[in-house]
């Protein structure tokens, strides 16, 4: 396996800029794990395809306003992106501005400085505040868009997904955004039952993997959370034949992170399988919290996760991986070429596919 086996191409004009109204219209390839089949739906059709008992697992985390102004002593312009807080004044941050060496002091805004207290590779420095920063985010900080968008967003809540709890994200959880109030409701007055997880997404995600062989590489290590009463909920779930239905590829890894081996058997099924009652047999959830740096790779046996929505990812990168562990690479390459014929719209703001 070779990291070029996750490449293909797409035309700039292909990359969604801006996010669809309502948010429910983008549209919904469906891909059958099994057979490859295709079908093109709307996103607010998906619950044509999920049955009373199953249950949605959504990442509620929040993205942080995490793009920060300063000021060096010389007057130079300084951007922080907070990515990931060490303790209640310490970020690993990354930076842009000239001569940003360790004991560079900064002035955020009146009475809030900042000291870079370490260069880490690239641009990443390790950055202590004179107070905690998050009380000022709300005031001084800046949703931070992704790379490859270029267009600015009016209201910052369209990166936000509506169920949005938990501050602590670089980046949105992108596969949560095609639904409304509206739409989760209407999914549970059919039965469909929901429940919730916490993975703060880092800036990583968005890094393509560099190395020629995929297993070189290090993935990003990812704080999460599945609370017990999302274990209970997903072994219950198991145990009544519903599907676990992963929102997002941190879902699946909040999932996937959580699964321990029954004593029975202890043995996972190949992700080829689809008898999930043997999957039942083999894992079930428990609680966990914590860093989770889970790389999933074609060959990964799934233990918990039986469908998969999400959005159509970047070549090279880790969650286009983890997709096609979980469809099979030839298959979700084949979808993303009929998605690109067809005009689907890729990335943060575009379509999103169901693998079932």
């Amino acid at each position: 396996m070779k990291t070029s086996d996750f490449d293909y191409h797409l035309p700039e004009g292909y990359i969604a800029q801006t996010p669809l109204e309502p948010r429910d219209a983008s549209r919904l390839l469906v891909l059958g794990r099994s057979t490859g089949a295709m079908e093109h739906r709307i996103f607010h059709q998906i619950g044509d395809y999920l049955a009373p008992g199953d249950l949605l697992v959504l990442n509620e985390t929040r993205v942080l306003p995490a793009r920060v102004y300063a000021r060096k002593a010389t007057g130079g312009k300084v951007e922080l992106l907070l990515l990931r807080r060490r303790d209640a004044t310490t970020w690993e941050c990354l930076v842009g501005g000239k001569g940003l060496r360790a004991s560079t002091t900064l002035e955020v805004r009146a009475g809030l400085g900042a000291e870079i207290l370490e260069e880490l590779n690239g641009s990443r420095r390790l950055v202590r505040f004179s107070d905690p920063i998050e009380p000022h985010l709300a005031e001084i900080g800046h949703v931070p868009l992704p790379p490859y968008i270029h267009t600015s967003l009016d209201d910052p809540e369209r990166y936000q997904t509506v169920y949005a709890r938990e501050p602590g994200s670089a980046a949105a959880p992108t596969a949560g955004l095609h639904f409304t109030r509206r739409l989760l409701g209407a999914l549970q007055e059919a039965g469909v039952r929901i429940a919730s997880v916490t993975l703060h997404v880092g800036l990583d995600t968005f890094a393509p993997v560099t190395e020629e062989a995929p297993e070189q590489h290090k993935i990003h290590t990812e704080w999460c959370h599945l609370p017990q009463e999302t274990a209970e909920a997903v072994n219950r779930t198991r145990e009544t034949g519903g599907k676990i239905v992963a929102v997002g590829t941190t879902s699946v890894r909040v999932l996937e992170s959580a699964a321990v081996g029954d004593r029975a058997s202890g043995t996972g099924i190949d992700s080829r399988s689809r008898d999930r009652g043997e999957r039942r047999a083999g894992f079930h959830a428990r609680e966990f919290q914590g860093p989770t740096d889970l790389f999933i790779l074609p060959g990964y046996q799934f233990k918990l996760v039986d469908a998969l929505i999400t959005n159509f990812h970047l070549p090279r990168s880790t969650l286009l991986m983890l997709v096609s562990a979980f469809a099979g690479r030839e298959r979700t390459l084949a979808a993303y070429e009929v998605a690109i014929r067809e005009g689907y719209r890729f990335y943060s703001f575009g379509d999103a596919m169901l693998i079932l």
